[in-house]
C-alpha cells in the first residue's frame, strides 16, 4: 500500500506546519483544504506575531487571526482608526505599534474605551504625538499591563510617570529611553515615593532611562528603595548621576544588569561603591566612561568577580589593569575592551591564560596588539567571537584571519 503525505492525520500534519517560518505557514493553507485546515490548528501560530499594514477595511482578517489563534500584533504602518484593530481583536495580548508617527493621543483615546484585560505587552516607542494624556488612558484601562515601551515619546512628563504608578500595578518593564522631561519627580512616583498619589510600579524587573539628561543620584535612591525586585537597570548616557548615587544601589541585591555606558561622572570611586556593597551583578557596562581607569578592574575583582559579562569600551585602562583582574573572573563569559589603546599582547596573553571561559571578546579598535597576542586569544576553548575591526593587518593575515572560524561573518 503506498503511503502518502495526505494519509497523515491532521494533528501530524499541524505537528509539522508548527516549524515552519510564517510565510510557509501561509503557503501551506494554499495547497488544499486539508492542508488548510490543518494549518489553522492553533498550535500552529503559537507564539507567532502578526505584521500588518492597515490600509484599508478587510473584513476577514481579524477573523483570520483569531481563528489562528494569534493574539500579538505589530502595526508596521497605520492609516485607519486604531479601534479598528482592538474591535477585531478582544483577545489581543501584545500590540506593538512602534514607529507609528501619525499615532495621537485622540486616535489612542478612540481604541481604549473599556477595559482590556488580555493586553500585556504595548510598544509606542517613537510615537511621538503622544503625550501623559494617553498615559491616563492606559493606566485606565489596561491594568495587567506587563511591558510599556515609551523609548522616544519625548512629550512624556512626570505627570505621565504618576498616572503609570497610579494604575499599572503589574508592570515588570518599562521603557522611557529619551524621554527628556522626565526626572527625579518622576522615579519617585514610580517607586512609590508619593503614596498618598500613588501606590508606584512596586513589580518593575527591567527599566531603561537611557538618556534621561534631567536625572540625578535622587533617582537612584528612590530607585533602591522602592524598586527593590530590579533586575535589569541601564542608566547609559545619564550625564546627571555620578559616583555618590552608586552608593544606593550598591545594596540592591537583586540587581544583575546595570548599564553605565557614557554616564561622564562615573570614575573607579563610582565602582569602588559598588564593588563594596551587596551586588550580585551578572552584567557590567562602563563604556566610555572617560575617568574609569586600572583601579576599576582591581575593585571589580575584589568585589564583582561572579560577573560574566563586562563592557569597558575606550576606557583608560591598561595590561596592568587586566593583570590585576583576571584571576578572580572566573566566570567571565563576555568581555568587550574595544578602543582601549593602551592594550597590548601582554594584556591578551593574560586574558589567555586566566579567562578560559571567554565566548565573546571584542578587540576593536585595539591598535597595540599584534599576530602574536592573537594567536593566543584564537586559542581560548570557548571562543566563538572574536571582533578586530580596525586592527591593523597585512594583506597575507588578512587571508588569514578571513577565514578563521572565528569569522563566519566575513566570509
Amino acid at each position: 500500500m503506498e503511503t502518502h503525505i495526505s494519509c497523515l492525520f491532521p494533528e501530524i500534519l499541524a505537528m509539522i506546519f508548527s516549524y515552519l517560518d510564517v510565510r510557509d505557514k501561509g503557503r501551506v493553507a494554499q495547497v488544499c483544504i486539508a492542508w488548510r485546515d490543518a494549518s489553522y490548528h492553533k498550535s500552529v501560530w503559537r507564539g507567532v506575531e502578526a505584521k500588518l499594514h492597515l490600509r484599508r477595511a478587510n473584513p476577514s482578517l481579524f477573523p483570520s487571526l483569531q481563528a489562528r489563534g494569534i493574539r500579538r500584533v505589530q502595526i508596521l504602518s497605520l492609516r485607519r482608526s486604531l479601534s479598528y484593530v482592538i474591535q477585531g481583536m478582544p483577545n489581543i495580548e501584545s500590540l506593538n505599534l512602534s514607529g507609528c508617527y501619525n499615532l495621537t493621543d485622540n486616535g489612542l483615546g478612540h481604541a481604549f474605551v473599556q477595559e482590556i484585560p488580555s493586553l500585556r505587552v504595548l510598544n509606542l516607542s517613537l510615537c511621538k504625538q503622544i503625550t501623559d494624556s494617553s498615559l491616563g488612558r492606559i493606566a485606565q484601562y489596561l491594568k495587567n499591563l506587563e511591558v510599556l515601551e515609551l523609548g522616544g515619546c519625548s512629550n512624556i512628563t512626570n505627570t505621565g510617570l504618576l498616572l503609570i504608578a497610579w494604575g499599572l500595578h503589574r508592570l515588570k518593564s518599562l521603557n522611557l529611553r529619551s524621554c527628556r522631561h522626565v526626572s527625579d519627580v518622576g522615579i519617585g512616583h514610580l517607586a512609590g515615593m508619593t503614596r498618598s498619589a500613588a501606590e508606584g510600579c512596586l513589580n518593575l524587573e527591567y527599566l531603561t532611562l537611557q538618556d534621561c539628561q534631567k536625572l540625578t543620584d535622587l533617582s537612584l535612591k528612590h530607585i533602591s528603595k522602592g524598586l527593590t525586585k530590579l533586575r535589569v537597570l541601564n542608566l547609559s548616557f545619564c550625564g546627571g548621576i555620578s559616583d555618590a548615587g552608586m552608593i544606593h544601589l550598591s545594596h540592591m541585591t537583586s540587581l544583575w544588569s546595570l548599564n553605565l555606558r557614557s554616564c561622564d561622572n562615573i570614575s573607579d570611586t563610582g565602582t569602588m561603591h559598588l564593588a563594596m556593597g551587596t551586588l550580585r551583578l551578572s552584567g557590567l557596562d562602563v563604556s566610555f566612561c572617560d575617568k574609569i581607569g586600572d583601579q576599576t578592574l582591581a575593585y571589580i575583582a575584589q568585589g564583582l568577580y561572579q560577573l560574566k559579562s563586562l563592557s569597558l569600551c575606550s576606557c583608560h585602562i591598561s595590561d596592568d589593569g587586566i593583570n590585576r583582574m583576571v584571576r578572580q573572573m572566573h566566570e567571565l563569559r563576555t568581555l568587550n575592551i574595544g578602543q582601549c589603546v593602551r592594550i597590548t599582547d601582554k594584556g591578551l596573553e593574560l586574558i589567555a591564560d586566566h579567562l578560559t571561559q571567554l565566548v565573546g571578546i571584542d578587540l576593536y579598535g585595539c591598535t597595540k596588539i599584534t599576530k602574536r597576542g592573537l594567536e593566543r586569544i584564537t586559542q581560548l576553548p570557548c571562543l566563538k567571537v572574536l571582533n578586530l575591526g580596525l586592527w591593523q593587518m597585512t594583506e597575507s593575515e588578512k587571508k588569514q584571519w578571513l577565514f578563521s572560524p572565528l569569522f563566519p561573518q566575513q566570509q
